[in-house]
């Protein structure tokens, strides 16, 4: 994996654990030659993580939609941002960039980027690795709720299974440099555009 999204949020949470294991993350991709994409941010969980591989000289590149590029939230020390004009224009620059996705903890958007990218796996468009860095439990419920999904026939367990899950960042990125994509009939043959 040469480059990874990592979604993540625009706060800390209340709890160092997380902020911690954002610096880990950061560690392992500057310790392995990883660019970061991400969401631009310079604030939250997002300006932890980036602020970790820019003290080690590390590849950092946000995407972020112009309607957040505003002094309060765009990292302006970063190695390349990318400005798109909406947020789903920012999904797509960002799958053409990397090798793989990883969620850290996050709201709304973090879900959001993670299950698309989840998506993309499913329908066979992509077959990059998919990772949620499940520190101090903070996705269990998610998990919980993925398994009744599968229980009550609107999720096979086979695409369940493209969700890696790990609350170590290094058994994480092995498994991720490791991931097979499951065979599957391309229910939509083409790229990503």
């Amino acid at each position: 994996m040469k480059k990874v999204a990592v979604f993540c949020g625009s706060s800390l949470g209340f709890n160092d654990v997380y902020k911690n294991d954002a610096i880990k993350l950061g560690n392992h991709f500057a310790k392995n030659n990883i660019g970061l994409v991400y969401g631009g941010g310079k604030i939250g969980m997002m300006g932890i993580l980036a602020d970790t591989l820019l003290e080690q000289n590390g590849e950092v590149i946000g995407v972020i939609p112009g309607l957040l590029r505003h002094e309060e939230v765009a990292h302006a020390k970063i190695t390349e941002m990318i400005v798109t004009k909406t947020m789903s224009k920012r999904k797509v620059k960002i799958s053409k960039l990397v090798d793989g996705y990883i969620a850290l903890p996050g709201g709304f958007g973090t879900l959001d980027e993670i299950f698309e990218a989840l998506t993309l796996g499913q329908l066979g468009i992509e077959s990059k690795p998919v990772g949620l860095l499940n520190t101090n439990g903070f996705f269990n419920y998610l998990i919980k709720q993925l398994d009744v999904m599968v229980t009550e026939g609107y999720l096979k367990q086979s695409n369940k299974e493209m969700l890696i899950v790990s609350d170590s960042v290094d058994e994480l990125c092995a498994l991720m440099i490791n991931y097979k994509a499951p065979i599957m009939t391309k229910v939509i043959n083409k790229v990503v555009r």
